[in-house]
């Protein structure tokens, strides 16, 4: 009997740094016996397959192996504080240098820090890897330290806006929110990721939510990484029947990006908005991702990104719906539309549709272009300089998709965020 051996593979340096962080940060990150199993088993998967790399489909855009060249160590050099929330009267609970520091609690809210649920092990259940491929799910399992547990009872509506607030000073930063709405409940909830100096960060974070009959909440995911930082973010989403999820996400910063998007629509009568601004400069990378699954009948959802990039920035849109045999009368549309401002620029766009039902309405499609030249025309010559002019047109492209949040305190904080960015960049 012959006996095959395969080749241990050869890790890069980020590689090396980061099973090397593991073994220094084990024994201080949280967890029980169960947890510190998991833990194992995660950066063990990761070092037999190593990061992905172009020949994996799903990162064929995002050569992460090549891309993540080095990782910064675990300490910061300055401190992390707590910003004014974006909506003025929002509950701000924060994590700063990936540590939950506010206990203050929301009336009516279940609410626990993931250090506390890692530190019993009723954590350890969560800390998986969805699929062979999922990079972000094994970085995060094996290193998160902490984050939040909102627990929203059925039938209750939280009043103001809650703010996860997510701030680092850089360094190696890994968090974690869970967040389950009982059936009839409703909620703003603004997931923001902050640097506050120029250092660079590692940042990886996943968020699981999870949305019982009939609750109706918005998800804002606001992504201001700092130009030297990688973010590797998560979003896992499961809808109940006739659940409403509008879902937004910003990024407007980071060095190299990978946002996904891991969607089950479970239940009948389930509605998924799903709107997405991705503002690249610079000589950043990023990349989101979607893998979107209709699971079961009459159900609906619109995707719709706008992607502006300028300088040497390149962009990646991958968007995957699938539709189930069982998912009949789905409803599906799915647009990604992109203004390319500079030669040097480059934007990869890969719709995709999987469909097993015989009686669904699903389109997709993608644009890349520049500014019309006929809208420029029709600016200058009423008396706008063209700097300006070229600018007022990028701000509508991308304020048609902020203002569809129709909350007008929350509207007016984003838009200034993509003004702000855009007179820093453009």
């Amino acid at each position: 009997m012959q006996t095959t051996i395969q080749p241990a593979i050869r890790l890069t340096a980020a590689e090396t740094a980061l099973v090397d962080a593991f073994s220094a940060q084990i024994g201080e990150l949280p967890g029980n016996g169960a947890v510190i199993g998991t833990r194992d088993r995660l950066l063990d998967e990761l070092k037999k397959t190593g990061l992905p790399t172009r020949r994996v489909e799903a990162w064929h855009y995002t050569d992460l192996k090549n891309l993540l060249r080095t990782i910064p160590d675990g300490h910061a050099t300055a401190a992390a504080e707590a910003a004014s929330p974006l909506v003025e009267g929002a509950f701000v609970l924060p994590v700063l240098q990936g540590v939950a520091n506010d206990r203050a609690g929301i009336d009516g809210i279940g609410l626990a820090t993931l250090r506390e649920r890692l530190t019993d092990g009723s954590a350890a259940a969560g800390l998986t890897a969805l699929d062979k491929d999922d990079a972000i799910g094994r970085i995060n399992g094996s290193f998160v330290r902490d984050g939040y547990v909102l627990t929203v009872p059925a039938e209750t509506e939280i009043s103001a806006p809650v703010e996860l607030q997510a701030r680092h000073a850089g360094g190696q930063i890994h968090t974690r929110f869970e967040a389950s709405f009982g059936a009839g409940s409703k909620a703003t909830v603004v997931e923001r990721h902050q640097a506050v100096t120029e250092d660079a960060a590692l940042v990886s974070t996943v968020s699981d939510i999870a949305l019982e009959d009939g609750a109706e909440i918005t998800w804002i995911i606001l992504q201001q990484q700092g130009v030297t930082d990688t973010h590797l973010g998560q979003i896992r989403v499961k809808l109940g029947q006739r659940s409403k999820l509008r879902l937004f996400v910003i990024n407007a910063g980071g060095k190299l990006v990978r946002q996904e998007l891991r969607i089950e629509v479970d239940g009948e009568g389930a509605d998924l908005t799903l709107r997405g601004v991705n503002l690249l400069g610079g000589e950043s990378h990023t990349d989101v991702t979607l893998v979107l699954g209709h699971n079961v009948a009459h159900t609906q959802s619109t995707e719709t990104f706008r992607n502006v990039v300028l300088d040497r920035a390149s962009g990646v849109f991958q968007g995957m719906i699938r539709v189930a045999p069982d998912a009949q009368k789905t409803d599906a549309k799915m647009a990604c539309n992109t203004l390319l401002l500079s030669d040097e620029a480059d934007f990869a766009a890969k719709p995709e549709l999987e469909i097993f039902a015989d009686d669904v309405i699903c389109g997709h499609g993608a644009t890349v272009t520049d500014i019309s030249r006929t809208h420029l025309f029709y600016l200058m010559a009423r008396g706008v300089p063209e700097n300006k002019a070229r600018a007022m047109l990028v701000n509508a492209f991308v304020a048609e998709i902020v203002e569809e949040l129709e909350e007008e305190k929350l509207v007016e904080a984003l838009e200034e965020i993509v003004s702000t960015w855009l007179e820093r960049h453009a």
